[in-house]
C-alpha cells in the first residue's frame, strides 16, 4: 500500500529506506507470457531442456521482465504526496542486470528515496534506488535507478 506523506514532509524522506516488498515467485508461465509479448523467445527463457545444459542450470526470466516487475512491486512502497492527482514513470539511471533469475526463484524488491525535489510549483520529481533480491541469492538480480514525477494540487 502506497504512503501517504505531506508536502512540507518531503525532506525527512530523503534517504529513507523502505520496507522490503514480499517475496514473489517467477514461474515458466510468466516467463513464457513476457516471450510472446515482447518477442524474445530466446531458448534460455523457454527451452527447460536445452537451457539445463547451460551455466544456468535451467530457465531464467529475462532481465526486463525482472525490471517490469518494479511496477508490482512499488504498490508495496511508493511514497504518495497528499494531493496528487497524476505520477508518471520518467525511467531509469543506471540500471545493471547483476545476476539471473532462475524460473522457480523467489524475488523481492528493496528501495531507498534518493531524492525528492519540487522542479515547478506542484511538481515533484522522485529519484529511488531500487534493487531486487533474489531468495537465497549473495548478489542482487538488478539494481537501477528509477524517476518519476508526482503531480500534486
Amino acid at each position: 500500500m502506497p504512503q501517504l506523506i505531506k508536502k512540507e514532509d518531503i525532506e525527512q524522506y530523503i534517504g529513507h529506506t523502505c520496507e522490503p516488498t514480499a517475496w514473489f515467485e517467477v514461474t515458466q508461465d510468466q516467463v513464457n507470457v513476457f516471450a510472446d509479448c515482447t518477442l524474445d523467445r530466446q531458448f534460455i527463457h523457454i527451452d527447460p531442456v536445452a537451457a539445463a545444459q547451460t551455466p544456468f542450470g535451467g530457465t531464467i526470466a529475462h532481465g526486463f521482465l525482472t525490471l517490469s516487475m518494479l511496477s508490482y512491486f512499488a504498490e508495496s512502497f511508493t511514497l504518495v504526496i497528499e494531493g496528487i492527482y497524476m505520477g508518471v514513470n520518467k525511467g531509469f539511471d543506471k540500471v545493471r542486470f547483476v545476476a539471473p533469475v532462475r524460473v522457480g526463484s523467489k524475488i523481492r524488491c528493496h528501495a531507498t528515496i534518493l531524492d525528492i525535489s519540487e522542479k515547478r510549483p506542484g511538481q515533484f520529481d522522485f529519484k529511488v534506488g531500487v534493487s531486487i533480491e533474489i531468495e537465497g541469492g549473495d548478489k542482487p538480480a538488478m539494481v537501477a535507478e528509477w524517476l518519476s514525477v508526482q503531480m500534486v494540487n
